[in-house]
């Protein structure tokens, strides 16, 4: 069996309501192959599902330096963009999202989880302007379609406030 393999039957069984087995069954993986970049993201992965996040942000920042690609690289952003906003380092999981959005711009997840982050932020008028944006793009119905010139357009003057506003007004209008 390939390591590729393995890992996916070990998700395969996974449960998320107990995540400890597959912790369990990903250490012997991780103590072989201590810097495979798809190990550490997984194992990363298994933490945060633990709810142990200072963990899997340690073996997301090892993934992501051992060099994850594709759809493990923009998955692996998603999760530690997370991880850090829920650690409460709000500006550093902008920061991981606005370079996330550069290698994967159509991706509707790494938006809605920027935009989280930019709430979590209080960066209320960029937070609402990309969920419009995500709701444009991704959002196939008749009746959005109808709308998405007024939507875009909206997501436009909306992101403008957000631009153009002072910090210190920003600040006083929390």
């Amino acid at each position: 069996m390939t390591l590729d393999e393995e890992l996916d039957r070990i998700f395969t069984v996974r449960d998320r309501n107990d995540i400890q087995p597959t912790i369990d069954a990903l250490l012997p993986i991780l103590a072989e192959h201590p810097a495979d970049a798809r190990v550490l993201y997984e194992v990363g992965g298994a933490y945060d599902t633990a709810g142990k996040e200072q963990t899997a942000r340690s073996f997301y920042e090892q993934a992501l330096r051992a060099g994850l690609s594709g759809d493990l690289l923009r998955r692996c952003y998603v999760q530690y963009g997370s991880t850090l906003r829920n650690l409460g380092e709000f500006a550093r999981s902008v920061e991981v999202f606005e370079r996330a959005r550069q290698d994967f711009p159509d991706s509707p997840s790494l938006a809605v989880f920027q935009a989280i982050s930019l709430h979590a932020s209080s960066r209320f008028d960029e937070a609402v302007a990309s969920l419009l944006e995500v709701v444009v793009e991704g959002v196939e119905s008749p009746d959005i379609e109808r709308y998405k010139p007024s939507i875009r357009g909206n997501a436009a003057y909306i992101r403008s406030l957000s631009t153009s506003a002072q910090p210190a007004e920003q600040h006083n209008t929390r």
